[in-house]
């Protein structure tokens, strides 16, 4: 969150439209890919100037572009004045941080999704941008870092298995964003088994470091619930035919992924409000725990007063205490002693003090 301030805080002052990328310096070029296809043929191949794909927006095929990468603004900037999209949509392709969205123009929609990965190494969630520009044929992706996020989508349009080839470019948008959604249902297996094991730990030996993987866990929830409920919305818009290059066909299964979002999105709540009782149960447990050490220091404290009562008495050394001269004045004291403390530990035993 602080880092997406510092770059929000870069920005101000500059005319809206603005291409200026704030987010972390980028070595690497930018990588475009083209997908060409019908029914019948498919035309693939990774091109390097952007202005390869240009040809293919009057085609009566399916054109999906596919960037990775918005550092260099001129690639953008250079897809935006070709396909017609407005410099603003182009200022939000660009900059990260922003809410899944929806926007209908006249001859195209701007959709903003979440893309959540899991950090095995690290434990951790990591959500990158994904900008979707759909028009009546074609489909322009924009994802914020190198990968092969839709791989699946590929594979599908190069084997010609199931519809995506039999649609048009409304259907492939649809298959972009439920291959988005799925993914968040494997993200939160992963979240439910950490949870577990936190759970585990808190009741067996809780450790400051515990507190430490449950904030943590917080802030992973609240990263998803930020990616997750927005979507609902852009979900919904589309499902209610707000544009015209939705068709009927497609928003069947539009549908289907909006139940599948209130499936995340309820799935997220639970998750949330487990992480929330782990926290209480925490505290609960080192509570339970300091408690037992105050118990057993009570019980130590309350076995010593009265033979340091005794101990006390005795240790004044007055001239004419009879005990003084006795010879077994001495062990029958502390077999006394030995006695209080006996009788004592029975009573606190059969109280189930300790």
């Amino acid at each position: 969150m602080l880092n997406l301030t510092r770059r929000l805080s870069k920005k101000a002052g500059l005319p809206p439209g603005t291409l200026a990328y704030m987010g972390k310096k980028q070595t690497e070029p930018v990588r475009t890919t083209v997908m060409d296809y019908d029914e019948t043929n498919l035309l693939e191949q990774e091109i390097e100037t952007i202005e390869e794909c240009f040809p293919f927006k009057d085609q009566p095929s399916v054109t999906w572009i596919h960037i990775e990468g918005i550092h260099q603004e001129n690639v953008i900037d250079a897809i935006g004045k070709h396909f017609g999209v407005h410099p603003l949509v182009l200022e939000d392709l660009i900059n990260m941080g922003q809410r899944p969205k929806m926007d209908a123009y006249e001859n195209y929609i701007f959709i903003v999704l979440r893309m959540l990965c899991y950090d095995d190494e690290n434990a951790d969630v990591e959500d990158k941008q994904v900008g979707l520009i759909v028009g009546s044929d074609f489909v322009v992706s924009v994802l914020e870092t190198a990968g092969d996020t839709f791989k699946e989508v590929r594979n599908r349009i190069r084997s010609g298995q199931g519809r995506v080839r039999k649609m048009r470019a409304d259907y492939l948008a649809y298959a972009l964003m439920d291959v988005t959604v799925d993914d968040y249902f494997i993200i939160l297996e992963k979240l439910a088994d950490q949870i577990e094991l936190i759970e585990e730990e808190l009741v067996t030996n809780p450790t400051p470091h515990t507190l430490q993987k449950i904030y943590h866990m917080k802030r992973m929830m609240i990263r998803m619930r930020k990616s997750v409920w927005p979507l609902r919305e852009v979900v919904s818009k589309m499902e209610r035919g707000e544009s015209d290059l939705f068709t009927e066909d497609t928003q069947i299964y539009l549908r289907d992924l909006y139940d599948h979002t209130l499936e995340v999105i309820e799935a997220v709540e639970l998750l949330r409000e487990m992480v929330s009782s782990m926290h209480d149960m925490y505290l609960s447990s080192i509570s339970h725990k300091m408690n037992e050490v105050m118990k057993v220091l009570t019980i130590i404290a309350t076995i010593f007063i009265p033979i340091t009562f005794i101990a006390g008495i005795y240790g004044m050394n007055f001239d004419r205490m009879p005990e003084l001269k006795s010879q077994w004045g001495y062990p029958i004291i502390l077999t006394i002693m030995a006695m209080i403390v006996i009788s004592m530990l029975v009573y606190f035993r059969r109280k189930k003090w300790f």
